[in-house]
């Protein structure tokens, strides 16, 4: 597997960053050190993206942005460990996780500490532009953000917060469909149906809205 950003030569680390890095000055469990040792096999700071080595304005929400490379020993997200790295670093990070021949992206909303991934070997398309690096990192972040359509004219928040009413209301249909398969009352049948459908077209509306 290969991957390629368009970035310049002066933005390229390359730097191996220890495991223990992570979690020797951290209260963490053994079970989470144990997720690095089984599932992490390296990380390398392969780019930092700042006002000096691509030539954009910092901001005061986003001073820098880095480019983690993550490589594994099983085709498995590991979501703690990352969630970790994420705490111990300032800055937000794009993640490439790679698995012999498979990749996939991964990026954590620092405001909410929300993970988005792509597909395993899904190909996004990253723009390293923008007025500010804030502008780049939520430009990063919306190639994440599959279910609903955006416009240049939609604000980042309001695209962040009709996403999570997705999410939310996807867990709430899965909720409802595994109650009404267990319910064998036919009145309770109905009432869950009706709570199903409603949740089902306040979804369409929501996926719809932004096309």
């Amino acid at each position: 597997m290969s991957y390629q950003f368009n970035l310049p030569n002066k933005a390229k680390v390359d730097k191996f960053v220890p495991k223990l890095r992570f979690y020797e000055q951290a209260a963490v469990n053994t079970r989470l050190k144990q997720s690095f040792q089984q599932v992490i096999k390296r990380i390398t700071w392969k780019y930092k993206l700042s006002e000096e080595t691509i030539g954009i304005d910092k901001t005061d929400v986003v001073e820098e942005i880095q480019i983690f490379e993550v490589e594994l020993k099983q085709k498995q997200i590991p979501k703690k460990a990352l969630t970790l790295i994420d705490k111990t670093i300032p800055y937000p990070i794009l993640y490439v996780l790679i698995f012999e021949d498979n990749f996939v992206y991964g990026i954590t909303l620092k405001e909410t500490r929300e993970s988005y991934f792509s597909d395993w070997n899904e190909k996004l398309e990253f723009e390293f532009n923008g007025l500010n690096l804030e502008k780049v990192y939520q430009n990063l972040v919306k190639q994440f953000i599959t279910k609903i359509n955006t416009s240049p004219d939609q604000g980042f928040e309001h695209i962040i917060e009709t996403d999570q009413q997705v999410k939310t209301l996807e867990r709430e249909i899965q909720i409802l469909e595994n109650k009404i398969r267990r319910e064998k009352q036919f009145n309770k049948k109905v009432e869950l149906n009706q709570q199903l459908h409603q949740k089902q077209e306040a979804y369409q509306q929501l996926v719809t809205i932004d096309r």
